[in-house]
């Protein structure tokens, strides 16, 4: 499930690393604020590996950021855990590069092209019914 948030960067936690049978691994926790109604949440997010460990690093706390991350959850010894593991982080307010299009011209209700509506059926209208015969072929 892939997830986006705008917030504020609260905290970075210590850059953890280690090395399994897959080879080495680094990874950083943060914590992002963000608004929830009339209060402020907090989040803890998860970068996994070196470049995204980078990509933080880009961002200081303080910072107005937008996270695009996958939520997940995993048991362990009867217990469940949930991992915020981001794929994405960007300032704040920044758009997708999109290729630049002429903006659409606002049209005046005077330029609005005029529609005419048909009349509505009569009985005149309406086809005459034949004694004896059966629209329907049962």
């Amino acid at each position: 499930m892939a997830l986006e948030i705008e917030g504020t960067l609260a905290q970075k936690l210590p850059v953890q690393s280690g090395s399994s049978a897959r080879g080495p691994w680094t990874k950083q926790e943060f914590i992002l604020e963000f608004p929830d109604g009339n209060f402020t949440a907090k989040a803890c997010f998860l970068a996994w590996g070196q470049e995204k460990v980078q990509d933080l690093g880009k961002y200081q706390v303080g910072d107005k950021v937008k996270v695009s991350f996958n939520l997940k959850s995993r048991e362990y010894n009867g217990r469940w855990y949930n991992d915020l593991q981001i794929w994405k982080i960007a300032p704040a307010g920044a758009q997708p590069a999109a290729p630049a299009q002429p903006a659409p011209q606002a049209r005046s209700f005077a330029q609005a092209p005029a529609y005419q509506q048909a009349p509505a059926p009569t009985l005149e209208d309406m086809p005459a019914d034949s004694e004896g015969a059966e629209d329907l072929p049962f």
